[in-house]
């Protein structure tokens, strides 16, 4: 019996995504460090305080600022949400989305929760606002692919033990296994700490690795589910993607596979 295993794009099995909330003047310096190293991230925005004067982002100039990343919900205007009826918590995601997708040209469909605020009736709704994820503020400290992205818990937030992470992050080698590493925080504590150096010295060392997948959120969830939807022939001789995306396999420990999108393909 042959042993199929998923691998990230490239044939890799270890990925690193960063997260960033809330919109901040100082995601303009954070997406250069990352842009610099190589690494990609989400930032979760609020459409509804962009227009706010000050230390905010504005939505016309966000296509440009995130080039190369992504971005996602955090609400329209930030409420705890856990507290909100429910349909002002569809309203608030989904205004959010609407002035986002308007501002950056293509589908929103992540969400981080604003506050660290949600419950399970939120969890149940968030398909039906066209979200496919959300992360939570309950760090881990692991590098398990979540079981539910709607309830994404976070490796850890940059102010903890982030480099010590890192180099054990880097220290994997084991491909039976799929890790993900995944940082969040908010680029503005980087000012107020003045330790813009922790985030510049850990792009440093987790940038240019050939065994290490930069990905954002939505790119990590579509290919979850992208693998998910592979066909095998039931002596898995074959197997056909019916995805626009290529996928990646393992087959026997051999070297990895891309199985191209709408194609059938014996392995």
């Amino acid at each position: 019996m042959r042993v199929i295993y998923h691998c990230f794009p490239g044939g890799k099995h270890k990925a690193l995504t960063m997260s960033y909330d809330d919109g901040r003047n100082a995601d303009r310096k954070l997406t250069e460090i990352f842009n610099k190293y190589g690494l990609r991230g989400t930032f979760h925005v609020n459409a509804g305080l962009a227009s706010l004067s000050g230390d905010r982002i504005p939505l016309e100039e966000y296509k440009d600022v995130y080039r190369g990343h992504e971005v996602s919900c955090h609400t329209f205007t930030h409420p705890t949400i856990a507290r909100c009826p429910l349909p002002s918590v569809m309203n608030q995601v989904l205004a959010d989305r609407r002035a986002l997708e308007n501002a950056v040209d293509y589908p929103v469909r992540g969400l981080s929760y604003p506050n660290g605020s949600y419950s399970r009736e939120i969890i149940e709704m968030l398909p039906m606002a066209g979200i496919c994820y959300s992360r939570t503020v309950n760090s881990t400290g692991s590098f398990a692919i979540p079981e539910n992205f709607l309830e994404w818990n976070p490796t850890c937030h940059h102010k903890h033990n982030i480099a010590t992470l890192g180099e054990q992050f880097l220290s994997l080698y084991k491909t039976q296994y799929l890790y993900l590493m995944y940082v969040w925080g908010h680029s503005y504590e980087f000012d107020n700490d003045n330790n813009w150096e922790i985030i510049e010295n850990f792009s440093k060392l987790m940038g240019g690795k050939d065994d290490i997948w930069y990905a954002t959120n939505i790119e990590i969830v579509d290919d979850m589910e992208a693998f998910k939807r592979l066909r095998f022939s039931e002596d898995q001789s074959f197997v056909e993607n019916p995805n626009a995306k290529s996928v990646w396999i393992q087959v026997d420990k051999e070297v990895p596979i891309e199985i191209p999108g709408g194609k059938i393909l014996r392995i």
